[in-house]
């Protein structure tokens, strides 16, 4: 390829860089949502996700919408979460061990209502919706998408928008059933420019338009003691179940680029570049829930099976992490969860889980991702006041921390960069991750 081939080349890539820039807000984002990652609300951080199926909060549109009808009251909550994370990667080739430790920081604001009272039906239908966005609010769209030389990891970092809608009703005595979307966006740009060898532009012709991708949610809910013997006390009472069905859902941008070069490029065959890429990427979930409830306390437990063995067709038609030929197994995650009043007001929270990791590849070349096995411990504190001097209805008052400790395990560093001079290295990897949540909840 002769010079002022290159220079051309050189010139397109950067104006498909632009264009990617321009199509999906560019920053360092992840395989992941902060409702898988972590939690939604303080109480489904709180609980490493134990209880997130039996939360009468707006975070049940997301983790199982049937549970909306659980509560008849309206409800307006805001709150944030604060993701510290410090992930280390040790080898002989690095002079430091830390891979990242920038933080993923999200607001969120949901909303729960009754809509029987726009229609003549009195059977009650409850609409709820939940977004978070990136950055406290200043980054709309995370995005990133690129190989690596010394590695990055799958999950964690900066969070996309995330944005769930969903409603729910009862079916029967004790049972109730509900469905919701899961939204995310694919971006889509195009761009033609006449060049010269100095990389001037001119004649230039950007389009840029994002489309939304909707995936389903689908949950029922059982009250068991209500279902079975509604009219005298049974051994039964206090025990419900759940089951949930997310499919799954990403986050793409494709990007097609064409430009020409007078005297060396014509306008009838010009050269053309096309991009397709995944960042964010929420596999198929099914899981399965039950919760007893006693008067001052309740436990939960969960089994969920999340199936990323799907992604390794989603990164077959990659165009930029194609060639890392990734294998990833599907995971089953059990969580166990309690929470325990403490008198009319407070109510403490705590969880525990394991997740396994979902990347089976230990050596994935180019894009050198890293999975490990975590450990997840979660506490929280709300507070619930009935009365207040201004408000009518009760406003509630929630805080959620969670640890997650990445065990040991090691990577090689596959790539075909030949300036790179650490193919072949080993390296071992482990992480901390430290998440601090806050909401306030205006019951109505």
């Amino acid at each position: 390829m002769d010079s002022t081939s290159r220079f051309s080349i050189r010139s397109l890539s950067l104006c498909i860089a632009a264009t990617t820039a321009l199509a999906s807000a560019t920053a360092t984002a992840n395989m992941g949502n902060i409702g898988t990652t972590y939690g939604l609300l303080p109480t489904d951080i709180a609980s490493a996700q134990a209880l997130s199926m039996f939360n009468t909060q707006v975070s049940a549109t997301y983790y199982n919408p049937a549970y909306l009808a659980k509560d008849p009251r309206g409800e307006l909550t805001g709150g944030f979460l604060h993701g510290a994370h410090e992930l280390r990667a040790e080898g002989a080739d690095r002079t430091g061990s830390i891979v990242t430790d920038r933080p993923s920081q999200n607001v969120l604001i949901g909303m729960k209502t009754n809509l029987s009272s726009l229609t003549r039906v009195k059977h009650p239908i409850y609409l709820g919706f939940v977004a978070g966005v990136e950055k406290l609010g200043k980054e709309l769209l995370a995005f990133n998408s690129e190989t690596s030389n010394s590695g990055q990891f799958l999950t964690y970092e900066r969070q996309p928008l995330f944005l769930n809608l969903g409603g729910a009703t009862t079916l029967w005595r004790g049972i109730d059933a509900g469905f919701a979307t899961r939204i995310t966006l694919h971006s889509e740009a195009a761009l033609s420019t006449t060049t010269d060898l100095a990389g001037n532009t001119q004649y230039e012709s950007l389009s840029v338009n994002a489309k939304p991708s909707i995936r389903s949610i689908l949950s029922a809910s059982v009250d068991l003691g209500e279902t079975l013997c509604p009219d005298s006390d049974c051994f039964l009472d206090g025990f419900e179940t759940a089951v949930v069905y997310r499919s799954s859902s990403n986050t793409r941008t494709t990007v097609q680029a064409n430009t020409v070069i007078p005297g060396l490029i014509p306008a009838s065959d010009p050269l053309q570049f096309a991009i397709s890429t995944y960042d964010s990427y929420q596999p198929t979930v099914y899981a399965v829930g039950v919760q007893y409830s006693a008067s001052d306390w309740r436990v939960g437990l969960t089994l969920e099976q999340q199936n990323w063995s799907d992604l390794e067709d989603e990164f077959a038609g990659d165009d930029i992490k194609d060639q890392a030929a990734a294998q990833f197994d599907d995971i089953l995650i059990p969580r166990i969860g309690g929470e325990m009043k403490l008198g009319d007001t407070f109510a403490v929270t705590g969880g525990l889980a394991f997740q396994p990791t979902a990347l089976k590849s230990t050596s994935t070349q180019d894009v050198n991702y890293f999975d490990n096995d975590k450990y997840i411990v979660g506490l929280g504190v709300s507070a619930e006041y009935k009365r207040t001097r201004i408000l009518a209805y009760p406003v509630r008052l929630d805080l959620g921390y969670q640890y997650q400790m990445l065990q040991d395990r090691d990577f090689t560093i596959n790539t075909t960069d030949p300036d790179a001079t650490n193919n072949g290295t080993v390296v071992s990897t482990d992480g901390d991750v430290h998440v601090f949540s806050g909401s306030i909840t205006l019951k109505f």
